[in-house]
């Protein structure tokens, strides 16, 4: 096809917000000095986007995985346990169960273990010797255990055996209920698959515990007055699979730039070139720079590049709009160097996380699409009530990527082939 154009599409981690009464009941996207993000909304169209159903709130695997191009119908079996291993590039066999996990800080209460941190203070340094003494754990009945250590205070476990299952529940209580206790992990059907898995995950839960809290860092980090790595919480438990993707379909060539995991894990799994270099955290002090010089690098040998930056959800999660808008506006200076008149630039996020909650919503996030000489809608400024007066309208995450490329000039007139991109199976 002739005149097809290179595309960047940047994924603002928790991008929308809820109004905070310190901003006169504006978000921190629409207190932010945002002039760069301002110019494209002017020149394009704004929108609001609903990751996977309005309403209803995802999490970052979910609503990052429609953006890169994963079906709807795929995305809502998409377990993050095999997207975190294959970020960090766990070797796997088929049948293994891999399972999200964090570092937490927990202290032992008769016959249970309660939450004091779920992420052991945000610990930075020092899992991979914690993870090393979680390492081929024989938790009995042919099950062995292995912690591998991710970003900050996140792991993977591997579970290896015969007849295993990921129909299993979670160990973790969720955010939202911080102090309670680690649960016991339960088969979610009757099959002796689940029943063993689950068995085993709560003997490792005890095991890491008495593990962890004899290691020699946390000793040392309690007589620095820093909260101990003495736990692990396990969720989103499943086995690994092959995904398909609208960018692989059309046959395009996509890289991804992120400091995240989870998101490398997701590029990995779907076959983008992915980057990820030291200087790229998935907390607010990224090298945002860094981020877009290296895409636009890319930019040369690529179609499309997607960048990801994590900061904005973890600033909303620790109750922190300040340190929000001041990332927004941080990201808005560094991707002025980006932009031309020549590349496409799609800028959504996720989903919306509330900062005075610390919650993922079900809030529309709002977006901009900028096409050279493309639609221009009427939008003066980028955020969430002047994305509602927007051209794109409300629409879902897969719309709006599908929205990015027609930009690009890479869709083409519909065809039965692409109904398993946007439609559920019949």
């Amino acid at each position: 096809m002739k005149g097809k154009r290179k595309g960047v599409l940047l994924i603002l981690d928790g991008l929308g917000d809820r109004g905070i009464a310190e901003f006169d009941h504006k978000t921190p996207l629409e207190m932010a000095a945002t002039p760069t993000m301002d110019r494209l909304i002017q020149r394009g169209q704004g929108g609001q986007i609903d990751p996977l159903f309005p309403g209803v709130p995802v999490g970052t695997h979910t609503g990052t995985a429609l953006l890169l191009g994963v079906p709807p119908h795929e995305v809502v079996d998409l377990p993050r346990g095999p997207i975190e291993a294959a970020g960090i590039g766990i070797a796997s066999q088929p049948g293994d169960v891999l399972i999200r996990c964090n570092f937490a800080t927990v202290e032992a209460e008769s016959d249970h273990l309660r939450i004091k941190s779920r992420r052991a203070g945000r610990i930075k340094q020092g899992t991979d010797q914690l993870a090393a003494q979680l390492h081929d754990i024989n938790l009995g009945d042919g099950i062995h255990a292995t912690l591998y250590p991710a970003t900050q205070h996140r792991a993977v476990l591997k579970l290896s055996g015969d007849g295993l299952s990921a129909a299993i529940s979670d160990t973790d209580p969720g955010s939202r209920y911080q102090g309670d206790t680690i649960l016991v992990s339960e088969p979610l059907d009757d099959s002796k698959a689940a029943k063993r898995t689950a068995a085993a995950l709560s003997r490792f839960s005890i095991i890491a515990h008495q593990r962890l809290s004899k290691h020699p860092l946390n000793q040392e980090r309690v007589k620095e007055g820093l909260l101990a790595a003495n736990g692990v919480i396990c969720r989103s438990p499943g086995l690994s699979r092959h995904y398909t993707s609208l960018i692989n379909h059309l046959k395009m060539k996509a890289a991804l730039v992120a400091g995240e995991r989870t998101l490398i894990g997701l590029g990995q799994m779907l076959g983008y070139h992915c980057h990820n270099l030291a200087s790229f955290t998935s907390l607010s002090d990224t090298n945002l720079q860094g981020k877009f010089d290296l895409a636009k690098e890319l930019l040369a040998d690529h179609d499309l590049v997607f960048i990801h930056i994590k900061g904005p959800d973890i600033c909303a999660h620790d109750f922190d709009p300040v340190g929000k808008k001041e990332l927004l506006e941080r990201i808005d200076q560094a991707l002025g160097s980006l932009i031309d008149d020549e590349i496409v630039v799609g800028i959504t996020g996720d989903h919306s996380t509330d900062s005075k909650t610390g919650r993922h919503t079900g809030d529309a996030v709002p977006s901009l699409l900028y096409v050279p000489e493309g639609r221009r809608d009427g939008c003066s400024t980028y955020g969430e009530m002047a994305c509602m007066q927007g051209g794109l309208g409300r629409i879902s995450g897969t719309a709006f990527l599908a929205s990015l490329l027609d930009g690009m000039n890479w869709m083409h007139n519909f065809k039965s082939a692409d109904a398993h991109f946007f439609m559920p199976p019949r």
